[in-house]
């Protein structure tokens, strides 16, 4: 069996795919792949997990985790399972380095399901709008709480990958750019539920609809009816076309008023984060869906 694990990161997608998936389970079931509701697992999985990393893995975790997810006599040949903190809270998610504790988890995951083939499947985010977010859900009071002490500009997501891959090598991990994923979100569901390229599921534009205005979408829709057909490239073309024209600059934009966070270190922060793309892309094991 394949198991897929959606671990984030926090503030990204915030359960639109996982709901999105959701929506489609019917569909994927027919096609061997099974998408539980997350409030069946989610603790569960939680607490199995965390009494591996302390305890050992019980001999039957992993048939107590199927029991749950699995109705009946049902099998699968992918199990989808999602949770942005998987690898820990909010407030645990920079700490020395982004989600110190993210291999300690996988290794645990792979023990629970030692035959099965297990896959991650990750989204980052610019840490110059990634630390703010994550600064208003935490109760921390200023931006530099959450950096503990350490310099804002030494952690890279790449050094996360290089670390899975370091002690749990044996696990494929899919990356992509939140900032890429009103482009390539029906990309990112069909390789998550493995679908094939150009397989239509419920949703394919749903992300459009919250950055794009209505009078754009009605547009877009009349246009892609027109246009039966398009392979993946046409239609992220056309995507970036209607947003040129037709975005909602005030879902579109981020502004963080936060003390300390100025617009040199946002540039900064920018920069060597568009650098540690192309560090990420030569991780061994790890695919990046980009535009």
């Amino acid at each position: 069996m394949q198991v897929v694990l959606h671990a984030g990161a926090h503030v990204t997608d915030e359960d639109r795919l996982i709901d999105c998936l959701v929506d489609n389970a019917g569909m994927l079931a027919e096609r061997g792949t099974i998408v539980p509701r997350p409030d069946e697992y989610r603790i569960l999985l939680r607490d199995i997990v965390n009494a591996a990393t302390q305890d050992g893995v019980s001999p039957d975790a992993r048939e107590v985790i199927l029991d749950a997810v699995l109705p009946g006599e049902e099998e699968a040949d992918r199990l989808i399972l999602s949770n942005d903190s998987f690898f820990g809270t909010h407030k645990m998610a920079v700490k020395r380095m982004f989600y110190p504790a993210a291999c300690a988890r996988l290794e645990a995951v792979r023990k629970i399901f030692p035959n099965d083939e297990v896959e991650l499947f990750f989204a980052i985010r610019n840490p110059a709008t990634f630390m703010p977010a994550l600064l208003a859900m935490t109760n921390f009071n200023t931006i530099d709480d959450i950096f503990r002490g350490y310099d804002p500009f030494s952690f890279r997501w790449s050094e996360l990958f290089e670390r899975i891959r370091a002690q749990v090598p044996d696990i494929p991990i899919t990356v992509w750019c939140n900032e890429d994923t009103p482009l390539i979100w029906a990309e990112v569901v069909r390789e998550m539920a493995a679908l094939e390229p150009g397989t239509g599921f419920e949703g394919e534009f749903r992300l459009l609809q919250e950055i794009m205005t209505e009078t754009g979408m009605k547009r877009f829709h009349a246009y892609v009816k027109e246009h039966p057909g398009m392979t993946e490239i046409q239609k992220r073309r056309v995507i970036s076309a209607f947003l040129d024209k037709f975005a909602d600059d005030e879902a579109v934009e981020e502004e963080y008023d936060i003390e300390g966070w100025t617009e040199d270190k946002i540039d900064r922060l920018t920069d060597l984060y568009e650098e540690d793309l192309y560090a990420i892309e030569r991780v061994p094991g790890v695919t990046m869906i980009t535009p």
